[in-house]
């Protein structure tokens, strides 16, 4: 069933009241396909979503929505590993779940991550020292007009930090399924300085359903439930610097938090925002929080998408002038037709550096 005029304030986490023009709940391939080149030949837009999770929508969509719930889970094993083929509206966290139920292990450092499977390569999801490239085999996309289906096997996916080939490339394609290899030989992964408590209480009997809960207990008290303030969990990418400007900064600010990577330094975009006294901040119903500056809420579940971005904005600049660091927005910003380049917002503040 198609619903015209639909509000999507529920269906994505920022609990932004814009209206889509239609909006439909799509289970398989066939209906996606007819409905996208439908819509194309009549020059009108069309944008899948899944949660919701990760967009922020300035103004009233004036095309066509389809919320994915193409659904399906299939295993198969070899002598060492699981296969697993899912379609692309799984739920993630449920996917999670669903592997330690049954006794198929590795995903546990990713749960409670939203969203659903097909959004998972596009970001490379990752969390608590783990990321879907780790376990990721291939992914499948269709081009929805002409119903060609593509194998990108891991080695083209062109995975890096919340990257990946499909925020490039393929522009004209949906992603449709993925596949995971899980080693069959579980070995924890408590590499994150979060599990250094876990690894002293618990280390000599570490177990899959141990990690899921922990990592599960952290999110829920860093990140606030969506449906109580709205928010798209982390609205920056943490910046990866030259090791010029990082010694540099460390000069400076002997206590900031980093990793180092091929000599690189990867840094807190939170304690960055914090240092630029944005904790707790809040302007126009918008909020950092006062737990995690990376986070904005949409304290009162009343502001428009743009009062998010505007704040976005200012922590944007006021980063970029003191650190000389401009930090790269995670969320996917969605206008009137789609999906939009960020830095036509932020390219006018760019040039301050």
């Amino acid at each position: 069933m198609i619903f015209c005029k639909y509000s999507l304030k529920k269906l994505n986490t920022f609990n932004i009241n814009v209206n889509a023009s239609k909006v439909v709940k799509v289970k398989d391939l066939t209906q996606l396909c007819k409905l996208w080149k439908k819509y194309k030949q009549k020059k009108k837009p069309c944008l899948i979503i899944g949660e919701g999770s990760n967009v922020l929508f300035l103004k009233n969509f004036c095309g066509l929505v389809m919320i994915n719930r193409i659904k399906g889970i299939y295993i198969s094993e070899s002598k060492k590993y699981w296969h697993l083929h899912i379609n692309s509206g799984e739920n993630w966290h449920k996917l999670v779940k669903f592997t330690i139920k049954h006794k198929i292990y590795g995903l546990e450092n990713l749960a409670l991550i939203p969203g659903r499977v097909g959004s998972a390569p596009i970001q490379n999801i990752g969390a608590y020292g783990s990321s879907i490239q780790n376990f990721c085999a291939y992914v499948d996309i269709i081009n929805p007009i002409n119903k060609n289906i593509k194998r990108i096997n891991k080695e083209k996916c062109n995975f890096k930090y919340r990257d990946s080939i499909f925020q490039h490339s393929y522009k004209s394609y949906i992603i449709i399924s993925v596949g995971l290899l899980l080693p069959k030989k579980w070995v924890p992964n408590l590499n994150y300085f979060n599990f250094k408590k876990l690894k002293n209480n618990i280390n000599i009997n570490t177990t899959p359903k141990k990690i899921f809960n922990y990592v599960c207990n952290i999110r829920k008290k860093k990140i606030p439930y969506h449906k109580i303030y709205g928010n798209a969990g982390s609205f920056f990418k943490n910046p990866i610097i030259s090791p010029k400007l990082g010694k540099k900064l460390l000069k400076m600010f002997s206590n900031m938090p980093y990793s180092l990577e091929n000599n690189f330094f990867k840094l807190s975009a939170g304690w960055l925002i914090n240092k630029c006294n944005f904790k707790g901040y809040i302007r126009k119903g918008v909020m950092v929080h006062s737990k995690q500056c990376l986070i904005l809420l949409n304290r009162f579940n009343n502001a428009s998408g743009m009062n998010i971005l505007n704040l976005a904005i200012k922590i944007y600049n006021s980063v970029g002038k003191k650190f000389g660091i401009w930090l790269e927005p995670e969320v996917k910003i969605i206008d009137n037709y789609g999906e939009i380049n960020p830095y036509i917002y932020f390219k006018k503040i760019k040039k301050l550096k």
